[in-house]
């Protein structure tokens, strides 16, 4: 099994240097590879296969980074093309785009090399060292281990990536042996879990997941950085960036990545508690970007509730735990049917109607009811296949 663990890390003016060359040269590889492919099958009907190799003559500024970072470029350019040609693949991706010096994103990964047994003196070129992690061309760069990896996890690779607030981070990759989970769950102890645009879930208790909106709370400090950034000199398309315009871009996408980290611990610590509290956890199977259009009026909540990635936390903190992740579909009509007696009220696809109100007496908020309902669903599924 693999699992990364993502490290703040302290590069010098060199490292970050050298950095921003790699950033550059993996992009201009993976532009030239895809050019040289398309160039190919204009002329041939074929894509032809190409290496990083090939260009480092024409372009010698290439030999002065890390090759397997190069040649990490090379295998997303065979993954994209993978991607789009794959016919079993039941979604497919559009064809293989180049990348922009403006909006890529700043990252590249190279893998650790291990020396051969019979030559002991060397070391794998990436290691933790100290208080350093070693990368290849950069060397030892300072790091903050808020957590190390156990004796037996083998290193695989790291990604060095820079974010918008100009901080920079390493994700190292570690392969470990499959961990023997002893632990039978309990399929009596589960609970249902139905989204909500104002609270990110409902529990078929009733508790709400959450009253933070963190966007919306930080709406007014974003709105007069931004204000102050659009009349400086750089704002306008076509127009040289003053030096003033990228100090307050800096604040602006600091604001932006702390709503961002806001939002991602307090996903962390819902769905790792309810993880520990419960053995099975069913939920509906909700196209979170179709509901993020602007027919439903609601967007910015919902991609402020982050529901998409917190049901990607569940599914794989419960998975570590040996535990169950029921999805119902998501044409289920959760909120329709009486949880009580089981009769379907075509009214409530009426989302301004948050009560359910039934003949035989049941009357509960829509979006219990539904989770409720998400619960039976899922345990029957879970009994189906059980």
């Amino acid at each position: 099994m693999n699992k990364a663990i993502k490290y703040r890390i302290y590069p010098t003016t060199e490292q970050i240097i050298l950095f921003a060359k790699t950033f550059g040269c993996c992009r201009k590889i993976y532009n030239l590879m895809l050019a040289s492919k398309i160039e190919g099958y204009k002329m041939t009907g074929k894509f032809p296969s190409v290496t990083p190799a090939k260009y480092k003559k024409d372009y010698p500024f290439l030999k002065e980074v890390d090759s397997l970072a190069l040649a990490n470029k090379q295998i997303d350019l065979q993954e994209a093309f993978k991607n789009t040609f794959d016919k079993k693949r039941k979604k497919k991706n559009g064809f293989p785009k180049f990348k922009s010096a403006k909006h890529s994103r700043k990252a590249y990964t190279t893998n650790c090399q291990y020396p051969k047994p019979s030559n002991s003196l060397k070391r794998p070129t990436i290691r933790i060292e100290g208080s350093t992690i070693i990368i290849p061309k950069a060397g030892p760069v300072k790091t903050v281990f808020h957590r190390l990896p156990e004796k037996d996890w083998i290193l695989k690779s790291v990604t060095i990536s820079k974010e918008s607030d100009d901080k920079y981070y390493a994700s190292v990759l570690f392969e470990y042996p499959n961990p023997v989970n002893t632990y039978i769950a309990d399929k009596n102890n589960a609970i249902g879990l139905d989204y909500a645009s104002d609270g990110l879930y409902v529990d078929n208790y009733g508790n709400v997941g959450t009253n933070h909106k963190f966007y919306r709370e930080s709406h007014n400090k974003l709105a007069k950085a931004q204000r102050r950034l659009s009349r400086m000199k750089g704002s306008k398309k076509n127009e040289t960036k003053s030096n003033n315009y990228i100090k307050q871009l800096r604040k602006v996408n600091k604001i932006h990545r702390h709503i961002a980290n806001q939002r991602l611990d307090n996903l962390h610590q819902i769905s790792t508690e309810i993880a520990n509290r419960y053995d099975v956890i069913c939920t509906e199977t909700l196209n979170m970007r179709a509901m993020s259009n602007k027919g439903f009026g609601n967007g910015k909540t919902t991609l402020d509730n982050g529901y998409g990635l917190f049901l990607n936390m569940l599914e794989y903190k419960l998975a570590d735990r040996n535990k169950f992740f029921v999805k119902v579909d998501k044409w289920y009509p959760s909120s329709q049917i009486c949880y009580q007696c089981g009769k379907r009220h075509s009214e409530m696809k009426d989302l301004s109607i948050r009560t359910m109100k039934c003949s035989c007496g049941h009357i509960m908020g829509r979006d219990q009811n539904a989770a409720l309902n998400i619960l039976k669903e899922g345990l029957r599924q879970l009994k189906k296949t059980a």
